[in-house]
């Protein structure tokens, strides 16, 4: 809370933020406005949906304020950034962003709100460092929807990829977008995407489609699964892509060169591929692709790290909504969305960054909150 004070200009929400966040803290079953206020000892949920709706503070204030605690607490050299999407199963059509959409949450299209994010992942810890809430164009195309939810204005349609770049334009804004940026092929597919790191000089692991067609050294074009097929049997080599739930997750890996036009100069580009060491009877080993820019010295590990560390960004959905209710919303506006959703966050971050505190004075720590998911 001292962290965040000067976000309040008066006393009553900083103190409401202060019983918010410690309810998000608290082993409650459900964190709700009328759980978090029993909690806090409130007689009713009002102030505590006030603080979501309309209470004065900044919220992108926090926001900042809590991606600049996790790096300062967290950051590394080898700390990588990482953009995904989660799903908000939700009831109705009233909630901002909501519609019938795939969600990777229940593997299915669901009534759900969609929200696009940036994590950061170092050695000591990782953490949700960034939102946005996303708004499809059933939302956007009508205004008088949008602000029955509190859409502001001057809010217009804007793609996953374009909501991620904003976030990391805001890192790079702070001077603190330094490390790898990694996601999957929603984002890697997109040459905006690549050309936006690019143009920075941030280097990046993203993984695409098998169908991707890419451009060789020499200026022919192939899809990706033809450049793989083109590797012989010594050709690849057995790394592991870190540590999972049940060990080492071991990968056969292979990486060829590709055209390096509209890179830095100095910068190599290439096609990371990872391939299934023991397949299903009777089916092809499982092949995933990653392109890849960086440094031209950058060495095979440093890539295949990179690439391994994309599994991070779902440890921390999993913390944040397990541990620190950042799915227990019951809140409809654009507003109240963004405040639970960075309390929430700046939850999860606390307990990260506690976590590496006690790690580093060789505390033991539960093995629930370190296994790594696969």
């Amino acid at each position: 809370m001292e962290l965040i004070a000067g976000r309040f200009g008066r006393i009553e929400p900083r103190r409401w933020a202060g019983a918010y966040l410690r309810g998000l803290l608290a082993g409650l079953e459900r964190k709700n406005g009328w759980t978090l206020a029993e909690h806090a000892g409130a007689v009713s949920p009002d102030g505590m949906q006030r603080l979501l709706r309309t209470a004065e503070w900044d919220v992108d204030g926090v926001r900042d304020d809590l991606r600049g605690y996790v790096l300062d607490e967290l950051g590394d050299p080898d700390g990588v950034f990482i953009v995904d999407e989660t799903g908000f199963v939700k009831k109705g059509v009233r909630s901002a962003g909501v519609q019938r959409q795939y969600t990777g949450t229940t593997g299915k299209i669901d009534n759900c709100q969609l929200g696009v994010f940036l994590a950061y992942a170092g050695p000591r810890g990782r953490a949700l460092i960034d939102r946005e809430l996303y708004l499809p164009r059933s939302w956007t195309d009508d205004r008088q929807r949008c602000g029955a939810a509190g859409v502001p204005d001057e809010v217009g349609f804007a793609t996953k990829p374009e909501q991620a770049l904003a976030m990391l334009a805001r890192a790079h804004t702070a001077g603190v977008l330094s490390g790898w940026v990694t996601a999957d092929e929603h984002y890697g597919q997109n040459r905006a995407f690549r050309g936006w790191l690019a143009d920075r000089a941030v280097p990046f692991v993203l993984a695409t489609r098998s169908d991707d067609v890419l451009t060789c050294p020499h200026g022919r074009r192939h899809q990706a699964k033809t450049l793989a097929a083109l590797v012989g049997p010594d050709g690849w080599e057995r790394r592991s892509a870190g540590a999972g739930a049940h060990g080492e997750r071991l990968y056969d890996w292979t990486v060829l060169a590709l055209d390096t036009a509209g890179l830095p100069a100095g910068w190599g580009h290439w096609l990371l591929v990872r391939r299934q060491i023991t397949p299903a009877p009777g089916k092809e080993p499982e092949l995933a692709f990653y392109r890849c820019a960086g440094p031209a010295n950058t060495p095979v590990p440093e890539l295949i790290r990179v690439a391994g560390a994309r599994w991070a960004i779902e440890e921390c959905f999993q913390t944040a909504k397990n541990e620190a209710g950042l799915d227990h919303y019951q809140v409809r506006s654009w507003r109240a969305w963004y405040a639970h959703i960075t309390l929430a966050m700046l939850a999860a971050a606390y307990l990260a960054v506690t976590r590496a505190q006690q790690a580093k004075k060789g505390d033991p720590q539960p093995a629930a909150t370190t296994t790594a998911t696969t």
